[in-house]
């Protein structure tokens, strides 16, 4: 098969790839020197519009309209957008092979892909229930979310089996936000996750005692304590029930898990540094690999403000992080210094007509304060962590535009705190005045 060649190449097609694309042709790129290769068969688009709007039972959000730069109020790059510029889009193409040392990608048909410079942009993978041998988890309608040929099963069987029984498996922020979506869909929904309350890599027990109450509150059941052990099908080979392992059995006509995903890096293992389950990068997102650059999810980078490497797994830093490569991959071309990378952690989520967002780090102490009753028509509450006398993460629940700013500030700045009770007490009103 015919070889082709690029100065650059983006392996992964999802948001880094479109934000990279993007920060390429804003740097000035030639026709023909650029290649995204995606197994996706659209051009990319921001992801978590799946298990948000594109599940409202009326006035959905479906392609194109979702495409990247959309999620933070950009262009919206159609597939014309990268003919315009020159930028070849490889689409419905699954690269199975990297030979790093000869700058070579091979595809599942067999193809070579040459670069100078990689992007690797590969995302992470779902998690499955048949990973672990849970028995009958290849039934019919049991779905994972993380592509839009998941969704678009998922909304055909959310009309077929109307009015039907849907159980979740995992508390977390798929579980939380699909329980969501299938109970404006009214469908009959239980949620179950091992773990003493929801998203606790995130929340605290105070913090999520108010998601609990409010979904509960409209209709949605929550199991906690237990895990799906096993599944039943029907003659058809539909799912028809969930075995859990406290001895409960749910009836089920969908049965939607989110427990997690883990970082595609399969491709390059052996042939880069890696750590805390990803790829090691330096604050411009070089691999050991001089000519090789890894982006969003796969990425463990220093953390600068905390000074640590981490990994992040989240749309924002997918975003940021691809355009940090692409300035630096040209920085380098054109002899310019370009600043380290310096992100503040940031993460949200939007149900029902509920809209969070935190900032910064969740350890040390935290308190709580504002209006944090399920039942109140306008709920706005938030919690600080507090470590070595100073506040490192702030979240916010029911905030405005510039409340949210103001967390995001405090996080960024961690100003110093004395008295607990007095922050508490100040609720909001401390984060407003810094």
């Amino acid at each position: 098969m015919a070889e082709k060649s690029f100065k650059y190449v983006i392996v992964g097609g999802g948001v880094a790839a479109g934000y990279a694309a993007r920060e390429f042709a804003k740097q000035g790129v030639q026709p023909g020197e650029l290649a995204i290769i995606s197994k996706e068969a659209v051009a990319p688009y921001e992801r978590p519009a799946l298990s948000k709007g594109y599940l409202f039972p009326e006035g959905a959000a479906r392609l194109p309209g979702f495409h990247v730069c959309v999620g933070s109020g950009g262009e919206r790059l159609l597939p014309e957008w990268y003919k315009e510029k020159g930028i070849e889009l490889i689409l419905s193409t699954e690269i199975v092979k990297a030979d790093l040392p000869a700058n070579t990608l091979v595809s599942a048909a067999g193809e070579k892909f040459k670069y100078q410079i990689l992007i690797v942009a590969t995302g992470s993978t779902v998690i499955k229930l048949s990973d672990f041998g849970v028995q009958g988890a290849d039934a019919e309608n049991i779905f994972y979310l993380r592509e839009v040929d998941d969704a678009d099963k998922l909304v055909e069987v959310i009309k077929a089996k109307k009015n039907g029984k849907a159980v979740i498996v995992g508390g977390g922020y798929i579980g939380l936000e699909l329980g969501a979506a299938l109970r404006i869909n009214n469908l009959d929904v239980s949620m179950v996750y091992p773990e003493p309350w929801c998203m606790p890599r995130l929340f605290t027990s105070g913090i999520a005692a108010f998601y609990e109450g409010y979904y509960a509150d409209k209709g949605i059941k929550i199991i906690k304590g237990t895990v799906a052990v096993g599944f039943t099908s029907d003659s058809n080979g539909e799912v028809k029930e969930v075995q859990l392992k406290d001895g409960r059995v749910l009836e089920a006509d969908i049965v939607v898990v989110g427990v997690g995903g883990r970082p595609l890096t399969t491709l390059f293992k052996g042939q880069v540094e890696e750590e805390k389950g990803g790829i090691k990068t330096d604050a411009f997102f070089k691999t050991s690999v001089p000519n090789v650059y890894a982006v969003g999810d796969v990425a463990t980078f220093p953390l600068k403000l905390y000074n640590e490497l981490r990994r992040v797994e989240h749309v924002d830093h997918a975003r940021k992080s691809a355009e940090q490569a692409v300035k630096a991959i040209k920085g380098i071309e054109k002899g310019q210094t370009v600043e380290e990378y310096d992100y503040l952690p940031y993460f949200y989520s939007r149900s029902f007509d509920l809209a969070w967002q935190f900032y910064g780090d969740n350890v040390g102490d935290t308190v709580l304060f504002g209006d944090n009753n399920p039942q109140s028509p306008k709920p706005k509450f938030g919690s600080y962590w507090i470590k070595d006398g100073k506040v490192v993460g702030a979240f916010l629940e029911g905030g405005t535009a510039e409340e949210n700013q103001a967390i995001a500030k405090v996080a960024k700045l961690q100003p110093k705190v004395e008295d607990l009770d007095a922050l508490t007490k100040e609720g909001l009103t401390f984060a407003c005045k810094i």
